[in-house]
């Protein structure tokens, strides 16, 4: 019998111990979680918070006596804190703070990411009583409920406008709230070229939120109207206070555990493993955010997502019983809703081509998500990269009104992108069409033809 011992309750440990589970029962597999919540969706966080989901228990992708049944062990409040490589053992502090040695055969790790704090002087010292805040995990998210319960804030300043921090904003206009969005680069959503962020833009601010953009935070401190955030803003002293602030401006993998058992660091000082999620260690395996990630067009970088947190851990399970399955790569498609509107990406923006070697040209395009003569049509709006040398496809850029199925055209994108389809190839699929929900050529072929059109004579 293989002892199988996976660490961490979130996307990738989960993942791995359910695949070990499924392919051979007999496999003796304990889930290492640090807290109390296995199996919880963070991504599910700022909809808690709008009250679309209730109770804070419906978050949970599978309740722990659901894991359990599966045949799996679960140690929760345990924590791992060290890697006996050669001897095969992991030491955990248990809930009692007493320290054990745990044999396995096979060892797991997905620890994941940590909130960044950017180096923002002030914000280690400050709790979430006094109104400082990150969300990044169930604790964040009870110690944030809790603070708007008791204290009943009636003003936020939000540190960062990436995924997180936009859905948190509406989630905080919902409950009543002033919310101010401080933004370090020339636009929210910086994933996003700006032309496209700055819609998202217009849609916080259609909804009340001030945006701040060009705006760096060196500091928070505690003062007698709250919390004031300081910084610059083009240049300028900027200074703004608040009864609450949330600091969302990104993650860090959490790498300390296999870093002191010998592994090597890379991309973004994320833990260097291969494509069949080996560590280099012996029988020690990694996926999740805590780990490089391998792009089908960047090659090895680092780009902590939850689908791919699940594919890798996925693979990491099957792996560690012997199989020898390789993770075919992420193009990094994200997507996201802001109040009624939905941006999403997939692939290459210019800058990220350019430094891949490509020779890159993106164009705008828009085109109505079906059919105008049918009630309800809205313009979506794209930017399509392709290379100038092949005609391949490189990326797309989506926004539009929720109901307009960006969300489900950006994967057209991100199939082609797996596929390596030049732009040429990606006109010609059969996609579906009535007049309510499409159109002969899809929203999505349209921009793909304004590329064509742009850059013909380039192609010849």
């Amino acid at each position: 019998m293989t002892h199988l011992i996976a660490i961490g309750g979130s996307d990738a440990g989960i993942s791995a111990a359910l695949r070990a589970r499924e392919l051979d029962p007999s496999t003796d597999v304990t889930v290492v979680v640090a807290d109390e919540y296995p199996n919880f969706s963070i991504c599910g966080i700022p909809y808690y918070f709008t009250g679309e989901v209730a109770p804070w228990q419906s978050l949970a992708h599978r309740t722990s006596a659901d894991l359990e049944a599966t045949g799996m062990r679960l140690r929760l409040n345990t924590f791992a804190t060290g890697i006996d490589v050669a001897g095969r053992r992991l030491t955990v502090r248990t809930p009692d703070g007493a320290f054990e040695d745990l044999a396995y055969d096979e060892l797991i790790v997905g620890t994941g990411a940590l909130p960044s704090h950017a180096g923002i002087a002030g914000l280690e010292a400050l709790s979430p009583e006094d109104g400082a805040h990150v969300i990044h995990s169930m604790g964040d998210t009870f110690a944030l409920d809790h603070d708007l319960t008791t204290r009943q804030p009636q003003s936020a300043i939000i540190v960062g406008a990436g995924y997180v921090g936009l859905e948190m904003a509406e989630a905080f206009i919902t409950r009543g709230m002033t919310v101010t969005q401080l933004q370090r680069g020339p636009e929210v959503l910086s994933t996003l070229d700006p032309e496209l962020g700055a819609l998202v833009h217009d849609e916080l601010t259609t909804h009340g939120v001030e945006v701040v953009t060009n705006t760096t935070v060196t500091g928070i401190e505690k003062t007698p109207a709250g919390l004031t955030v300081n910084g610059s803003r083009d240049g300028q002293p900027f200074e703004q206070t608040a009864d609450l602030v949330l600091v969302v401006v990104g993650v860090r993998p959490n790498t300390e555990l296999l870093e002191q058992a010998g592994a090597s660091l890379g991309a973004g000082r994320a833990v260097v493993v291969d494509e069949h999620m080996r560590t280099g260690l012996p029988h020690v395996w990694a996926a999740g955010d805590g780990i490089v990630t391998h792009h089908r067009l960047l090659g090895v970088t680092y780009l902590p997502l939850g689908t791919t947190s699940h594919k890798q851990g996925r693979i990491a399970g099957e792996n560690a019983l012997g199989s020898d399955r390789a993770f075919a790569g992420s193009v990094g498609t994200q997507v996201v809703k802001v109040f009624d509107l939905v941006a999403a990406r997939t692939g290459l923006r210019d800058h990220e081509a350019i430094t891949a070697g490509f020779t890159p040209a993106t164009v705008a395009a828009a085109a109505d998500d079906h059919k105008r003569y049918y009630p309800g049509a809205h313009p979506i709006h794209f930017r399509i990269t392709g290379d100038t040398s092949d005609g391949r496809l490189l990326g797309a850029q989506l926004v539009g009104r929720r109901g307009t199925e960006v969300a489900k055209r950006v994967d057209t994108y991100a199939t082609a992108l797996y596929a390596g389809l030049t732009i040429e190839q990606f006109d010609d699929l059969d996609l579906s069409y009535t007049p309510p929900l499409g159109s002969p050529w899809d929203a999505v072929q349209v921009a793909a033809q304004a590329w064509s059109a742009a850059n013909a004579k380039v192609l010849v």
